[in-house]
């Protein structure tokens, strides 16, 4: 038997016997998880604000090298 074909039959089988111990119980998804969305959103905002101050502190070098300013 080919090796590809006999990792294609074990995928199948590991599949339909194993049962995954991180799905015992299924999430209630009614309400959200206001921690989890708290930090999404403050994340998110972290990174925006790196990113517009490094943003003006390469402009800043950028006239200072060039004598724009």
């Amino acid at each position: 038997m080919p090796l590809n074909r006999l990792l294609l039959r074990t995928a199948s089988v590991s599949k339909t016997v194993t049962r995954s111990a991180f799905t015992a119980s299924k999430r209630d998804r009614s309400s959200p998880d206001w921690l989890r969305v708290g930090l999404a959103f403050g994340g998110t905002a972290a990174v925006w604000a790196l990113l517009f101050k490094q943003h003006s502190e390469d402009v800043h070098e950028y006239k200072k090298r060039n004598g724009l300013e």
